[in-house]
């Protein structure tokens, strides 16, 4: 495995959020700044860079300073087709890196250990994903760059389903418990959704502050 530095994080953000009514979620505010920003806080860090998947217009995402790369595939085709489209770039962009971790751009709450103990569990496993008490959240994960064909191939096939993917790719699972946020505690990969999941995360953020 190489080290932390060599690996780019990858940031999903191709979704149309028809649950919050469409648009970016990313950039919708919490707590006075987009959603996307505490992602960016928590996982960049991490990371010798990071890429952001996301569809449209990349200008509306300038403020983040990083790539932004569409997806290959038309007609917004879901996590795989992004993970494909930022695992293509890399292989472009940067390639002596061997591996990406990817994480969505509606988890404000990602740990700040994520790709520490992704790398430490993976093995001789091909990839790792993250659980938690929620259960197994298949687009948190560390992908070797080079599974980018095999991805290709199972898009050209219409697979869609993340979970199954990665079940069978034997990805190694990685147990991460609730964090610490303000005065209360949640699930690290709790994702915004809807207007309510949005509501409870600014209750965090308040109690935070």
């Amino acid at each position: 495995m190489d080290s932390i530095e060599d690996i780019v994080g990858v940031v999903l953000a191709g979704g149309q959020s028809r649950r919050m009514g469409g648009g970016d979620k990313g950039l919708r505010p919490l707590g006075g700044k987009p959603i996307l920003a505490y992602v960016m806080e928590r996982f960049a860090p991490q990371v010798s860079r990071v890429v952001l998947n996301a569809n449209g217009d990349p200008a509306r995402f300038a403020a983040f300073g990083c790539p932004v790369i569409a997806d290959t595939i038309s007609g917004f085709q879901g996590p795989l087709a992004g993970i494909e489209a930022a695992l293509t770039w890399i292989a472009a962009n940067s390639p002596r890196t061997r591996w990406a971790v990817t994480v969505p751009g509606d988890t404000p709450f990602v740990p700040t250990d994520l790709v520490t103990r992704l790398v430490e569990a993976v093995g001789e496993a091909r990839m790792a994903v993250a659980c938690s008490e929620a259960g197994v959240h298949p687009v948190v994960g560390l992908w070797p760059v080079t599974i980018v064909e095999a991805l290709r191939d199972a898009l050209a096939k219409e697979q869609r389903k993340v979970t199954q993917w990665v079940e069978q790719q034997g990805a190694a699972k990685v147990f991460f418990p609730p964090v610490e946020i303000g005065k209360g505690r949640i699930d690290p990969f709790f994702n915004i959704n809807r207007p309510e999941d949005l509501g409870a995360a600014e209750a965090l953020i308040g109690a935070r502050a």
